[in-house]
């Protein structure tokens, strides 16, 4: 499986750690955790919907739809599963159309931003207690207290956007260090909300070195950082919860006889681990997770597979980190997050980037649907698990052959909405 990725081949590898929840050793994070940031998000609502009016209609809770796909999964049988046909049904989770940020990020992004705040604000008096009335932050007297500080973070793109729009909003200074695979729109995007960009020839562990060395010498600069962050972490892992509620609305039903799998693009790994995290306590067993990544930067199983985690990177063994899915151009994986995975996560499927335009032409065409290239990882997942031989022995060892036309597939859509027009119609070209 190695010498297969060192070769940037397309790969499913199984996880031989993947535990059952009852065996789960206790994590540094627990389910109160997670409790308590679901309910901080509900208490920051209305400052949520003061700064951004289009959230009104959720009452200032940030969230995305669910959607069913069945053009989609007829489109994918007939391009890529002709021999190995999709069973059961397929789903878009629509974090592409996240309010603020247009993508995955904005639910940790937004949430550590916010408590960050909750934090100062309580220390310095501008806030008297939790019990406070927390729109005192958008006063006058609140605005003129965060322009103070600063709020830095390292990205390849959509972190640095959630970051950067909900810092700037708050009225923070905010500063976005971006690698050199960032697209430039997204770029643009922060300097028109009056975000700093600051722009490097290297990858994205250069753009967060940097970024948390400057910050490290500013006493009034706080750094976001993606690898380690248990606060982003726990704002993505509410989204267990959301979609619990969705599939209960849905009559979507979840159990040993109906499956849940979900393909989840991965790059550092905080988003789409804290997604696991809340489904798996929420479904255990009866849910697969699978992360998608490209065969160029495959960070997170490379770091599992070798059990180095962090200390090795996809440069270590000859892969350029280089790929058109710049959400994923990642060289190495996040500690905290890889070994938080090792008994949570089912595997992972790497896939080359001249799948993705196609994956992304494809979910235009049939169902009307934008999202970006590295967005689209996720139905390579999803194809991945029937067509590999690899997938059809994790349904058999499972005991899931014979469920499978019950089971539900959630393809994580992972950014899109804020692309511009003229970039998007570029694409699609």
């Amino acid at each position: 499986m190695l010498d297969k990725i060192k070769k940037a081949e397309e790969i499913l590898w199984l996880n031989p750690k993947l535990s059952k929840k009852e065996d789960f050793k206790k994590a540094q994070l627990s389910e109160k955790d997670v409790e308590e940031a679901s309910k901080r998000l509900e208490k920051f609502a209305p400052l949520i919907m003061h700064y951004f009016p289009e959230t009104v209609t959720s009452k200032g809770i940030i969230e995305s739809p669910l959607s069913m796909i069945s053009n989609m999964k007829d489109f994918l049988n007939q391009e890529f599963c002709k021999n190995h046909p999709i069973q059961g049904k397929l789903y878009l989770k629509r974090d592409s159309d996240l309010a603020v940020a247009g993508s995955v990020k904005a639910r940790g992004g937004i949430y550590e931003v916010l408590k960050h705040s909750e934090e100062l604000a309580l220390s310095k008096g501008l806030l008297k207690s939790e019990d406070d009335d927390y729109m005192k932050l958008a006063s006058k007297e609140g605005r003129e207290f965060f322009a103070k500080y600063k709020i830095q973070v390292g990205s390849t793109g959509n972190l640095g956007m959630s970051i950067g729009i909900m810092s700037a909003a708050i009225g923070y200074e905010a500063i976005v260090h971006m690698s050199a695979d960032a697209k430039q729109w997204k770029k643009d995007l922060l300097r028109s909300r009056g975000v700093t960009v600051i722009e490097y020839s290297g990858d994205y562990s250069e753009a967060v070195e940097q970024g948390r060395k400057l910050s490290d010498m500013d006493e009034y600069s706080y750094f976001v950082d993606d690898e380690n962050s248990k606060q982003l972490f726990l704002g993505y892992s509410v989204a267990g919860e959301r979609l619990a509620a969705q599939l209960k609305e849905q009559d979507i039903v979840v159990d040993g006889k109906h499956p849940l799998f979900v393909y989840i693009p991965c790059g550092v790994g905080g988003a789409p681990g804290g997604i696991v995290f809340g489904l798996k306590l929420l479904f255990g067993d009866n849910v697969h997770c699978f992360f998608e990544e490209p065969t160029q930067a495959p960070c997170m199983v490379l770091g599992m597979l070798t059990e180095k985690y962090e200390q090795i990177s996809v440069q270590d063994v000859g892969l350029t980190g280089i790929t058109q899915a710049d959400g994923l151009a990642v060289g190495r994986c996040s500690g905290l997050v890889s070994r938080l995975m090792d008994e949570r996560l089912s595997g992972e499927i790497t896939v080359k980037d001249e799948r993705l335009i196609p994956y992304m032409k494809g979910l235009w065409e049939s169902e009307h649907i934008f999202i970006e290239p590295s967005s689209c990882a996720g139905f390579h997942g999803v194809t991945a698990l029937f067509n590999f031989e690899e997938g059809r022995k994790y349904i058999e060892e499972k005991g899931l052959k014979e469920c499978m036309d019950n089971a539900a597939h959630i393809v994580w859509a992972t950014g899109g909405s804020l692309v511009p027009e003229d970039v998007r119609k570029e694409m699609l070209r």
